[in-house]
């Protein structure tokens, strides 16, 4: 287990909109004393606009070529632990480099479709696709068993969030603990 803790440099949560990537990340980047980075906040910096400005403008073939390039230059920083959307897991390529590239965890925050639904209530404006239900669980479908082949899934449903950091920390093998 000490050799595992030694080669985990990054940690890559995953999950649906509503799992917890952007509460649980912060977090867990403070207790281990790593960097936190939203990869939407990268794009957004880039691009110099918002991600719905660049689907609108562009297509979602465009932003996920955006999105492919941040993950790969992310991807071999140290130290940090780095939220993707939740689309990201869909393109092959993120998946091949984020399952292989070493010193990376990537981990799965599983939440219901219904945990969705009730941690995004009134979000429809930054998220229109909460308004077409049955698109929305078609791409949850779509999705888990793309996240589910992530090194590491953790339920977080009925967590807090610094339950969902607690577990994330000790499946990883207790980084950022002092001994």
């Amino acid at each position: 287990m000490t050799n595992e803790k030694k080669q985990t440099r990054r940690i890559v949560l995953t999950g649906f909109m509503g799992s917890g990537k952007s509460t649980v990340g912060p977090l867990l980047a403070a207790r281990l004393g790593w960097r936190f980075v939203d990869v939407d906040d990268v794009i957004e910096a880039e691009a110099g606009t918002k991600i719905a400005e660049l689907f609108a403008r562009h297509g979602e073939a465009a932003f996920r070529q955006r999105e492919l390039e941040a993950i790969a230059k992310l991807v071999e920083a140290e130290e940090l632990v780095l939220a993707l959307g939740g689309g990201a897991i869909e393109t092959e390529l993120n998946r091949t480099l984020l399952l292989g590239s070493a010193g990376t965890l990537l981990v799965h925050l599983d939440v219901e479709l219904e945990t969705t639904l009730k941690r995004c209530a009134g979000t429809e404006e930054t998220r229109p696709i909460l308004a077409d239900r049955a698109n929305l669980a078609t791409r949850y479908e779509k999705r888990l068993p793309l996240y589910r082949e992530a090194h590491l899934s953790i339920r977080v449903d009925g967590l807090t969030p610094e339950e969902a950091v607690e577990a994330i920390v000790g499946a990883a093998g207790g980084e950022g603990r002092e001994s």
